[in-house]
């Protein structure tokens, strides 16, 4: 799995191939932080070095016979099997010793294999070319298993660098025999065939991946030793046993399980034995579940779907009652939801405090009526002949077409002649010829409505003059034509 650092991945970082130390790449991969403390006695520093072969899936220590000494990081050529092979270095110095006690591994072992020199080009391209080998190997191995209906699952495909020997990872349940299946191995493959079982969880530290944590798997990243796990853990943490949540990749119970257990056993050393049930007059109560945290014991009666929380006292007061027959006449829940502080809404918002939108509504509501009364007011001021020029309606040539006509409240009641223009408006008009034998509209609104639609070719010039204004003389009589006007 590439790391944001490394070039394995698809981000191109420090170029180091999986060595930079993150513990991304490198699988089961130890920071090494006595590397630059000043040690007194050199000469009597570790000489076993620690190797790591693809990408950390297997190590193994090799003792330093050469007068060189190696990084984290260099590809070292080392003793396989009749043959030679390439790994990276993976630990050295005094941490060396801190991980071969851990692993009780004997430094002063004489059978221990040793590091032949640094490796070369001719090295790296012969190691380059057997792992290229890998991946059809373990395709075709798969295939051949199935072949020989084996109850069994290849994980993995190792080869020598030099080619004599092959080692096939796998799982399986129970004993198989795969004595035909080696026969087969080494007539197609040409090697030295090594069969070696490992575990199912070991399996998924070959694989890796991202857990429902959100972070790599602790197998393929630091755990080495596995525990067993069972659901009497998820039991003893409140954990619902719900076999989707509870199990990981590899299809066991996570083995998360096991890192808080002592925690919660050591909490639940203080809570009483022997209450599971509670004897009440309302009938006996259940006990559901213990929480460590507030130290309370949630019990349900038999008649009622309400879990009541009980204090550590309480239950021990009960239990002495009813060790001698009593029974106790009401539980005495503890009340949480008093001792929850309400939020209170402070008066005075600072300007880096939070402003409700409530506010910020209201602040507009507030100027948009200062707005609106303001308009109002300039509106009051006006001069009232500007007032009514602006209720006269458009010219002939001006007035929209849709727009309402304003005009009508000047209608004339019924059995009355209908109003006529005045002289000065009609020969103002006197330019535009009525079609014959009409008589004239009576209202000047619809007049000039019509004449606009009748002279398309003088509408253009029309526009272009200055709008007409009737006489601003609202004592003048209505008068009809061939009237005098008084």
């Amino acid at each position: 799995m590439g790391c944001g650092t490394c070039s394995t991945g698809k981000p191109g970082g420090c170029k180091s191939n999986g060595s930079c130390g993150t513990g991304s790449c490198n699988r089961m991969n130890v920071y090494d932080w006595l590397k630059n403390l000043p040690f007194a006695d050199s000469d009597g520093g570790c000489k076993v070095v620690e190797v790591s072969f693809k990408q950390g899936s297997r190590k193994d220590f090799f003792r330093n016979v050469t007068l060189q000494e190696f990084e984290k990081g260099e590809l070292v050529t080392l003793e396989g099997v009749s043959g030679f092979d390439v790994g990276e270095v993976s630990l050295t110095g005094e941490l060396v010793r801190l991980q071969m006690k851990k692993k009780g591994v004997n430094e002063m072992n004489p059978d221990m294999k040793k590091i032949i020199r640094r490796s070369t080009e001719r090295d790296i391209e012969l190691y380059t070319q057997q792992k290229s080998r890998e991946p059809e190997a373990l395709m075709r191995s798969r295939a051949i298993s199935r072949q020989l209906n084996l109850d069994m699952k290849l994980s993995e495909v190792e080869f020598q660098a030099d080619g004599r020997k092959a080692t096939f990872f796998y799982t399986a349940d129970d004993r198989v025999d795969f004595r035909e299946l080696i026969k087969i191995f080494a007539s197609e493959f040409k090697v030295k065939v090594e069969m070696r079982q490992i575990g199912i969880r070991q399996d998924a530290g070959k694989v890796g991946g991202i857990g429902s944590c959100g972070r790599e798997l602790c197998c393929s990243t630091w755990l080495t030793d596995f525990k067993s796990v069972t659901t009497t853990a998820a039991r003893y943490q409140n954990l619902s046993i719900n076999q989707t949540k509870l199990s990981g990749q590899c299809g066991r119970l996570k083995c998360c399980l096991n890192y808080e257990l002592d925690t919660y056993l050591d909490a639940l050393q203080g809570f009483p034995n022997n209450a599971d049930t509670l004897q009440t007059t309302k009938g006996n109560a259940s006990l559901i579940k213990k929480d460590i945290f507030k130290n309370l014991m949630w019990y349900m009666l038999p008649d009622s779907s309400m879990q009541y929380p009980l204090t550590i006292a309480r239950v021990k007061e009960i239990i002495r009652l009813n060790a001698k027959g009593e029974r106790a006449d009401d539980l005495q829940p503890v009340d949480l939801t008093s001792n929850k502080q309400k939020e209170e809404i402070p008066a005075h918002v600072e300007l880096v405090g939070q402003i409700s939108l409530n506010t910020l509504e209201r602040n507009s509501k507030k100027r948009k009526d200062k707005e609106r009364e303001m308009k109002g007011g300039e509106r009051k001021n006006e001069p009232q002949q500007q007032r009514r020029s602006e209720q006269q309606p458009p010219n002939k040539g001006q007035q929209l077409k849709g727009e309402k006509k304003p005009q009508q409240q000047q209608r004339a009641p019924e059995g009355k002649q209908p109003p006529s223009k005045p002289k000065s408006l009609n020969s103002n008009n006197s330019q535009q010829q009525l079609p014959k034998n009409k008589p004239p509209k009576p209202r000047r609104a619809n007049s000039g409505g019509n004449n606009q639609q009748q002279m398309p070719p003088q509408q253009p010039q029309q526009k272009q003059r200055p709008p007409q204004q009737r006489p601003q003389n609202p004592q003048l009589p209505p008068s009809s034509e061939g009237e005098n006007i008084y």
